[in-house]
């Protein structure tokens, strides 16, 4: 088995990849930003089953410093580079975002081409695929890339930003490095504790019984999906300098969420609207709730992207867009994290 490296391991994406490396009897370790994290942590993958005997170690590295990353990364055979600052509200400058994300992955990159590490795969997302472009009926695929003038929030520009200046280092200095990306849609699936994507968000918010259901549309897929694809990309000697995008199916609406939800958790999702709220309407709330703010981009466009690459290069297999958000909306339920449902 592989020593591998997950950093961001106290995140949504970073934790479920833990799991899936310690179920396959890989030795693992991961970065937090402060060590005082990993009770916490263990205590979280213990909860979801995992088994860690001797084989989980915590290094303390932070995407805007050098240190760290050294000593992380020695004797490791892999690294998966799933960590990336991401604001809780609207930042006060782009470059609060976007500096930490690019600078953090290069440190992460040089780190590993100096340990002799084989491979890195790279967490990156649909947000670097399809934004700043004009809207298509057919499916965006890996080729596609986020036009940077076009209108996103500030975390979208982070990630394309980063993913560029990846490539752009392997192709000038990466050396020996391997180098794929894993690029998801929106991150739906059972939450292990309440550090979870902003994503997931858009399911409590309709738990907890939000006024209607806002214009947006997006891909889905679901967290145990993506962290199998990151373990195919590490090893498949076909996933060599290649992206692949992470998305079950064809973008979904709050409102076809809100119908699933509805139909398969029964009185648990009594307070899920099922009525659209208009455009202007949103726009309003948007003006008091900061989380609302970044989503006005969003409002009314439809992107679809495609992972047939994903499905024929690496035979991966993502379950059905309905489980995920399902899965979603149990697992807060599980860990009360949505309002009273009594």
């Amino acid at each position: 088995m592989s020593t591998v490296l997950v950093t961001g391991g106290s995140g949504f994406v970073g934790s479920h990849i833990i799991l899936r490396l310690l179920e396959e009897g890989h030795v693992v370790r991961t970065t937090v930003r402060s060590l005082e994290r990993e009770p916490a942590v263990r205590a979280m993958l213990e909860g979801a089953g995992a088994k860690q005997g001797n084989r989980l170690s915590f290094f303390a590295a932070n995407l805007e410093r050098d240190a760290g990353w050294a000593e992380a990364v020695s004797g490791c055979d892999y690294v998966l580079h799933v960590a990336s600052p991401l604001p809780t509200g609207a930042p006060k400058t782009e470059d609060e975002v976007i500096i930490p994300a690019r600078d953090g992955t290069l440190r992460v990159l040089r780190a590993a081409r100096d340990a002799k590490v084989k491979r890195v795969v790279f967490t990156s997302t649909c947000g670097a695929i399809y934004y700043g472009h004009p809207m298509q009926k057919a499916a965006f695929d890996e080729t596609s890339w986020t036009n940077l003038d076009g209108e996103m929030s500030a975390y979208v520009k982070s990630k394309a930003i980063a993913e560029r200046a990846a490539w752009d280092f392997m192709a000038a200095q990466g050396g020996e490095l391997e180098f794929t990306t894993v690029n998801p849609s929106g991150i739906f699936g059972p939450v292990l504790g309440p550090d979870y994507a902003s994503s997931i968000e858009l399911v409590k918010r309709l738990m907890d019984g939000m006024p209607g259901c806002p214009q947006l549309y997006f891909g889905v897929v679901d967290v145990r999906d993506v962290a199998d694809l990151h373990l195919l990309a590490m090893t498949a000697p076909a996933a060599k300098g290649e992206r692949f995008i992470a998305v079950s199916g064809d973008a979904m609406s709050m409102l076809d969420v809100a119908k699933v939800l509805k139909a398969r958790l029964g009185e648990a999702a009594k307070k899920v609207p099922t009525h659209e709220l208009p455009n202007w309407v949103v726009r309003l709330v948007a003006r008091f709730d900061p989380a609302m703010r970044q989503l006005l981009p969003l409002l009314g466009r439809v992107r679809n992207a495609t992972s047939d690459k994903a499905r024929r290069v690496l035979h991966w297999t993502p379950r059905s867009r309905e489980d995920a958000v399902t899965a979603t909306a149990e697992s807060l339920l599980r860990f009360g994290l949505v309002g009273d449902t009594a």
